[in-house]
């Protein structure tokens, strides 16, 4: 962490508006909130805000003036006076109930660990509270923020402290089924290299470790969400993959080899003589990679007779419809 004094900008003797004016203008210029491309500027706010808690508290300046504390607001050492136990406010004006807060903008908003004792910003100290900077630098939402309530206008999935960086990604069926790299951008500017496992399953979350947006506590992750879109051919159900497989009058009716697509490339099959419509075959282990191994592809067949009307064929059926007929619906 720097010296706070060089991260407001303001020099050692700055009174208590001076620094509050410097922080304000911090604040604005480089918030999560106004800089979305820029994957550094959560990192830089906040150390703005680490350095206005040790600036923006008297007693806590005081302590760091003596070097007491370092830039973070921890003890350099142990031994000085006013943490001796049962002593009073000391010099420094830190008694057995001080703490030191430390600032962090994550998932909930704005948060401090630590609690102030009697070396807190409180009355008579000079200083306006964190929060109502907020309100007056971004009004009632920014202070809702920072207490990580409702309504904040940012989240801090994207901007926090090692933040996760979120995005989508839509791919094919065959794609999920044999795996796929693809590359993606992201909301932070940055372009990744996404290796796509084979049988991810729709809605399904690949995480990139290390690649989120970093800042002091650290880099978080890449989370990108992949989404299968809908095939024009295979519909899948659990580990199965079915498809209708639109055969002729005549292959039907006299049998025929025919090709049939599947996830990985296509196969040749047999119709035997006399397949009925609606006669589905089960291609072993054509189907999608699953928990239990790789599922079984549905061929379904369906009858298409030809897109124009022919004399000939008319002429067949209505010699058939006479001399042979018969009710395929009896039964119903």
């Amino acid at each position: 962490m720097r010296d706070p004094y060089d991260v407001l900008g303001v020099d050692r003797k700055a009174s208590a508006a001076d620094i509050k004016s410097a922080f304000r203008r911090l604040a604005k210029k480089l918030h999560p909130d106004a800089n979305k491309n820029d994957p550094n500027a959560a990192t830089r706010f906040a150390e703005a805000n680490a350095a206005y808690e040790i600036l923006g508290d008297e007693a806590k300046r005081k302590a760091f003036d003596r070097g007491e504390i370092d830039a973070e607001g921890k003890p350099r050492f142990q031994g000085f006076e006013g943490f001796a136990s049962g002593a009073g406010p000391g010099a420094g004006g830190y008694g057995p109930e001080a703490e030191f807060e430390t600032f962090s903008f994550g998932p909930e908003g704005f948060t401090r660990s630590g609690r102030r004792g009697r070396a807190g910003a409180g009355a008579g100290s000079g200083f306006g509270g964190f929060e109502d900077i907020l309100r007056d630098a971004f009004g009632s939402a920014g202070a809702r923020a920072r207490r990580g309530g409702g309504g904040t206008p940012f989240e801090g999935e994207e901007f926090g402290v090692g933040a996760d960086v979120r995005a989508a990604l839509t791919i094919t069926l065959p794609e999920a089924a044999r795996g796929v790299s693809r590359r993606v951008h992201l909301p932070s500017g940055k372009d990744v290299e996404v290796k796509i496992p084979a049988g991810i399953t729709d809605g399904q979350q690949v995480r990139l470790r290390g690649q989120g947006m970093t800042a002091p506590g650290g880099t978080g992750d890449v989370l990108i969400t992949v989404s299968i879109a809908p095939d024009p051919i295979f519909t899948l159900e659990g580990a199965d993959v079915r498809l209708d497989l639109p055969v002729t009058l005549y292959e039907a009716a006299l049998g025929a080899k025919v090709r049939v697509p599947t996830l990985d490339r296509p196969v040749e099959i047999t119709i035997p003589a006399w397949t009925n419509n609606g006669r589905t075959f089960r291609l072993k282990g054509k189907g999608f990679p699953g928990k239990k191994g790789r599922g079984d592809l549905l061929a379904t067949v369906r009858i298409m007779l030809p897109e124009q009307s022919d004399p000939e064929l008319d002429a067949l059926m209505n010699k058939w419809r006479t001399d042979k007929p018969y009710d395929p619906r009896k039964d119903m």
